[in-house]
């Protein structure tokens, strides 16, 4: 299965989940003092973020080169935004660990790792 179609009985769910998902990423990213996570290096967290948002999305639609790359321009233009606001610092490497958070999302889809069609199997009782 490359895709959930649209007569998946979950999937307007699966795209609300997602842009919520980013409207998440896109406040911690750009609040004056987001909450620190333990002792994990915050380019991993971003690593993980954008590789969750890819993976996710790139179940939900063929176009998964155009998801890729908005992906790709969201992660840098926070950075240049975080630059610009004075609030917190433009740094290259978190575009890097982005970037990188993306390709891992692509590779997971592309090897198999399609969590949303496992959640929408019927469970037996």
């Amino acid at each position: 299965m490359l895709s959930l179609h649209k007569t998946n009985r979950m999937h307007r769910l699966w795209w609300v989940l997602g842009w919520l998902m980013i409207a998440v990423i896109l406040y911690l990213s750009l609040m004056p003092s987001p909450p620190k996570v333990g002792a994990v290096s915050d380019k991993w967290q971003h690593a993980f973020a954008y590789a969750l948002l890819m993976s996710w999305f790139a179940q939900l639609t063929f176009h998964r080169w155009r998801t890729a790359l908005l992906l790709v321009v969201m992660g840098v233009g926070v950075e240049f935004i975080q630059g610009w606001s004075g609030l917190r610092y433009y740094e290259r490497m978190d575009m890097v660990a982005n970037t990188a958070g993306v390709l891992i999302g692509w590779l997971m889809f592309r090897l198999g790792f399609h969590y949303l069609s496992w959640l929408e199997k019927p469970r037996k009782s």
